[in-house]
């Protein structure tokens, strides 16, 4: 059975942009976060393509997360840096999934998971102007020493020091970065010498390369979603292309109200074109009347609100043909919208657009 609707999901394009952005980074390791099912291209998927590329590290938000990754048989180091308090970490000890550790209280939930095995890998993440998870500097000397006494019993082994910027501008990334630095080094004062020090995602890696370190955190650029001006013409692809066939036409009289509500009337006579496609699959319903899409080579705009299910575009008197395939983002070069159209449409970011793509759309490899 074919589906109406579907995600296009291109592996190439993920692994050439990893070779893109490793050689912006010129970093000795490059992680790549496929957290919330790889931005909503599939996580197994994005982590195979993304190690084909050069990557040699993965990242995830959920322990669960680097579980399904373990399971599909990939070997590769992963991170996962959120976990609940009463979280069973034994799994993820188990099945050599390094952990972020973000307070004294993360550090005894991992010791305790860990018994009496191996020591824990943890990655200490600091939290250094954005106030979500990570240690701050008030906390750092009990917490250093804590970490300290813990590595020398064995108990855990420091892999990676790591902090997130806010991207509110070059100053204060920079400043972020330097607080960074007077945290490695405290923490270095109590003999904490981390192997790898990671601090910039897709934003810093264009715009502050300076504060790389060791290693960069890669997410939406590997999508091929430029997150900033200065990805504009380095080569990225767009991986993913949603889109759904047209599965009624009909001709209507001018005022013909469209959608609840009636935000949008026909102007004159027209077409009507309803495609499958609506906010249950995760198409923001604040791109109503505003979202773009293409069917047949020609450009159109949503029509009235997007409902749960479907949606309805206004096509005039284009020759539009049920069953031909309205594209709402892909890759612009081929001539589709992009995420970020829909982005701006919707008043949110190209983040949000793909990775919200719900589970009723089937995701399709392409070749």
């Amino acid at each position: 059975m074919t589906a109406m609707r579907e995600a296009r999901i291109r592996p190439a394009a993920i692994s050439h942009n990893v070779e893109v952005l490793r050689s912006m980074a010129k970093t000795p390791h490059m992680l790549i976060v496929v957290k919330a099912n790889g931005y909503g291209h599939g996580a197994e998927t994005a982590a195979r393509a993304a190690l084909d590329g050069g990557a040699d590290w993965l990242g995830t938000a959920d322990i669960d997360e680097a579980l399904e990754l373990r399971r599909a048989g990939i070997t590769a180091p992963i991170l996962a840096w959120l976990f609940g308090p009463h979280e069973n970490l034994q799994p993820a000890l188990e099945n050599g999934v390094d952990l972020g550790v973000s307070s004294l209280a993360q550090l005894e939930q991992v010791v305790a998971a860990r018994g009496s095995g191996t020591p824990a890998r943890i990655h200490l993440k600091l939290d250094t102007g954005l106030g979500r998870n990570g240690v701050g500097p008030r906390d750092w000397e009990e917490f250093f020493r804590e970490i300290a006494r813990a590595e020398q019993a064995s108990q855990v082994q420091v892999i990676g020091m790591f902090t997130h910027l806010s991207g509110t501008s070059a100053e204060a990334d920079a400043g972020q970065g330097k607080v960074f630095d007077q945290g490695v080094a405290l923490a270095e004062s109590h003999g904490i010498t981390p192997e790898i020090r990671h601090v910039t995602s897709s934003i810093g890696t264009s715009d502050s390369p300076a504060l790389a370190h060791d290693m960069v955190r890669v997410g939406a650029a590997a999508y091929g979603v430029p997150v900033t001006e200065r990805y504009h013409g380095v080569g990225l692809i767009p991986a993913m292309r949603v889109s759904a066939q047209v599965i009624l036409t009909k001709r209507v009289d001018a005022g013909w109200g469209v959608g609840y509500g009636h935000t949008y009337r026909t102007a004159k006579e027209t077409t009507l074109a309803l495609v499958p496609l609506g906010y249950a699959d995760g198409i923001p319903r604040h791109g109503s009347s505003a979202g773009p899409a293409v069917i047949a080579g020609e450009r159109f705009v949503v029509s009235g609100r997007i409902s749960m299910d479907q949606l309805s575009i206004d096509v005039g008197d284009a020759a539009i043909r049920e069953g031909q395939w309205a594209v709402l983002w892909g890759d612009p070069a081929e001539g589709d919208p992009s995420a970020n159209e829909w982005a701006e449409a919707s008043g949110t970011i190209a983040y949000e657009i793909v990775t919200r793509l719900g589970a009723r759309v089937p995701r399709v490899i392409a070749g």
